[in-house]
């Protein structure tokens, strides 16, 4: 059975209804996707919007940063934020200029942040690597504990959450059909390039495991 996210006046989408989703296990794999998030919070006098990098373990997302982040120190206070995550699928070329559109899937997420125990900082940071690459942990040095110690993991619950999305074909007017001009999708996606390695890098260094499949 598929588990729903309970649907509040924050996360309640109001136009095009229809592209909203609360399924738990969709939201949680779109988060699996993505590297990248922003938090948007009110610090008192302004507001602000910092993108970071996420990662998901369980009914949980993640963020880390320094110590001194005045990001970090200021979700410590208990302020009241919403994560935004964002994937564009594809761009949708239609026969009329304002039928264009993007087919995407973006996830907002609200609540507040809890900062994690120290003694588990070690294990967090294994998850956090291996969300961007994939078996690179058992390679490289784990952080100590002075590196550990001046880092901040902090979680926020995917509780309070929703998203929506727009998956499909350009839909033109009838009178626009006869239009003589391209329309359809132009697909778009993350590609992973060759490695750039380091002046010092031995070829013998680079691991045959550095692929990420984003498919």
């Amino acid at each position: 059975m598929q588990q729903k996210l309970a649907i509040t006046e924050r996360t309640r989408v109001k136009r095009k209804r229809e592209r909203a989703n609360y399924d738990q296990a969709a939201i949680f794999a779109t988060i699996d996707q993505t590297l990248f998030g922003t938090v948007a919070f009110y610090d008192g006098t302004q507001v602000h919007a910092i993108p970071t990098a996420i990662w998901r373990e369980k009914e949980y997302l993640y963020i880390h940063g320094s110590n001194g982040s005045r990001l970090l120190q200021l979700l410590k206070t208990g302020a009241q934020v919403c994560v935004s995550i964002t994937q564009i699928h594809g761009l949708v070329l239609a026969r009329s200029a304002l039928h264009h559109s993007i087919n995407y899937s973006s996830i907002c997420i609200y609540g507040i942040f809890e900062v994690i125990a120290d003694e588990t900082k070690n294990q967090h940071m294994q998850y956090f690597i291996e969300h961007w690459m994939p078996g690179r942990w058992q390679h490289v040095r784990a952080p100590n504990q002075k590196e550990l110690a001046a880092v901040t993991i902090m979680r926020i619950a995917i509780n309070e959450a929703v998203m929506k999305s727009r998956q499909g074909p350009p839909t033109d007017d009838a009178g626009d059909r006869e239009q003589h001009v391209w329309a359809g999708i132009m697909p778009l996606s993350l590609q992973w390039q060759a490695p750039q390695q380091t002046t010092e890098q031995k070829q013998s260094d680079l691991p045959g495991q550095m692929v990420r499949d984003w498919s």
